[in-house]
């Protein structure tokens, strides 16, 4: 048997957040085996200033960097160097994210096998106090000299992952970094390792080729990789049968949620029971009583009465909502329909209802505060488009609201001059408008609207 490659790498940066922070010193140490077969070692001007507290951390200064190299410089050699080897670190997460930032800043997109030596260690040495890497190497006798210096941190490691593969009688591959108990013979964890790690659907095939399971993430490979290492019943039940999983890759979160919920729908895959049937059953409605208040209350969605301000899986969530709602805006508990129907409500007790439930607030100031929230609960408007990130670089997803009804979603070059809504039309390519796809862009707009988000109201 060929022995498997390893690409043992530590970085140094200047802050503790992919695509913020900057790389700084880069170590790799690749392993045939258990042997060391090749090094790389460099200092990376990450072309920012370095703050002191992390000077201070790991001697790194900006004048050490300043004649260092850039990534840009070094990324053939990191990429030749890793290429077809297993990607090993200490805390994995954080050095990956940080290397594939530093390539996706330059049009490149880099993906290894993963193994991370803290779960690893936890998982084939139990019971240490603490798996960081100087306290992990302390307890098992491993050399770590240069502490906080990539090249120091990444040899300890090297050593970390030999004494792995003895305590473990054999080689590790990456798919050990999960728990593989169950999964189908036939599913090819090396085409699982390849899946993309951007925003998306995937669909989960069996040895017939039907779905049987639809999900989205913003991360598929990451996503993916999670239903491998799901206990439970029915997890281990989609394991037994998973055979293939094929993808659509959205850019944006907004169009993947839109495109999961109508292919459920569509597709009635055995293991999104739940997704066939409309998600929001209960709604927050309003209505102007005889004394000219405007009151809210809870109740069962019908396709045959008006659609509520906001929709809820269940009737609980929605009481939580309303009565947070209610906070916020300084309405009354008993007008919102949150306790008893008649008489003072308990907060015009403590001071804090101006007593409209009683008839001593008018109804004109009232209503003014129950109309804000009514403005933050609907659409941002009646009519507009959603522009967020695309599939690839030069490209942009759009949603389309036409009459508070979803007409759509699709992709379009930014180069495409769009001077109105309708030019739109020959670019949709998906999207249907019913009561859970409303209420997805709902939340999706009061929770997770970003700067790189453009609306344009028509």
């Amino acid at each position: 048997m060929d022995l498997p490659k390893y690409a043992v790498i530590d970085v140094e940066t200047t802050g503790g957040k992919a695509g913020i922070g900057r790389i700084t010193e880069i170590a790799i140490f690749v392993m045939q085996g258990k042997k060391i077969v090749d090094e790389f070692v460099s200092l990376v001007n990450p072309e920012c200033h370095i703050p002191p507290y992390i000077s201070q951390l790991t001697g790194i200064t900006n004048q050490m960097v300043e004649d260092a190299p850039r990534f840009f410089e070094i990324a053939k050699k990191i990429v030749e160097i890793t290429d077809d080897a297993i990607f090993v670190a200490h805390n994995a997460p954080f050095d990956y994210n940080f290397i594939r930032k530093e390539f996706e800043s330059l049009g490149f997109n880099y993906q290894r096998e993963v193994l991370c030596t803290v779960r690893l260690s936890r998982k084939i040495i139990p019971g240490h106090r603490s798996y960081s890497l100087g306290n992990i190497c302390h307890d098992l006798g491993i050399p770590l000299s240069d502490r906080h210096r990539a090249g120091g941190d990444a040899h300890a490691t090297a050593l970390l992952l030999n004494r792995l593969i003895e305590q473990q009688g054999d080689y590790i591959l990456a798919e050990q970094d999960l728990d593989i108990k169950g999964i189908h013979p036939d599913l090819e964890m090396a085409k699982i390792r390849q899946l993309p790690e951007a925003p998306g659907i995937y669909y989960f095939h069996n040895a017939e080729n039907d779905v049987i399971y639809v999900g989205k993430s913003k991360n598929i490979r990451k996503r993916v990789l999670s239903h491998l290492s799901a206990k439970g019943k029915r997890n281990l039940r989609i394991k037994e049968q998973l055979v293939d999983v094929s993808f659509e890759l959205t850019g944006s979160e907004l169009v993947a949620l839109l495109m999961e919920s109508d292919e459920i729908k569509q597709q009635k895959p055995l293991f999104n029971r739940a997704g066939r049937r409309t998600l929001f059953n209960w709604g927050i409605y309003s209505i102007k009583d005889r004394n000219g208040y405007q009151r809210f209350f809870i109740d069962r969605i019908k396709d045959n009465i008006n659609q509520p301000l906001d929709a809820f899986s269940t009737k609980d969530a929605a009481a939580v909502a309303l009565s947070g709602w209610a906070d916020e805006f300084g309405l009354c508990r008993r007008l919102c329909g949150l306790e008893q129907p008649s008489g003072a409500c308990f907060n015009y007790s403590v001071h804090l209802c101006q007593g409209a439930c009683v008839g001593e607030e008018p109804h004109e100031s009232y209503n003014r505060r129950a109309e804000k929230m009514m403005e933050h609960l609907n659409f941002v408007s009646r009519n507009f488009v959603i522009f967020d990130a695309g599939r690839e670089a030069g490209e942009q997803s759009f949603v389309w609201i036409a009459r508070n009804s979803v007409k759509g979603y699709g992709w379009i070059q930014k180069e495409n001059l769009i001077r109105e809504p309708d030019d739109l039309e020959d670019f949709l390519a998906g999207g249907t408008d019913n009561r859970d796809s409303r209420q997805i862009v709902r939340s999706w707009l009061r929770n997770n609207a970003n700067r790189s988000t453009k609306i344009l109201k028509y």
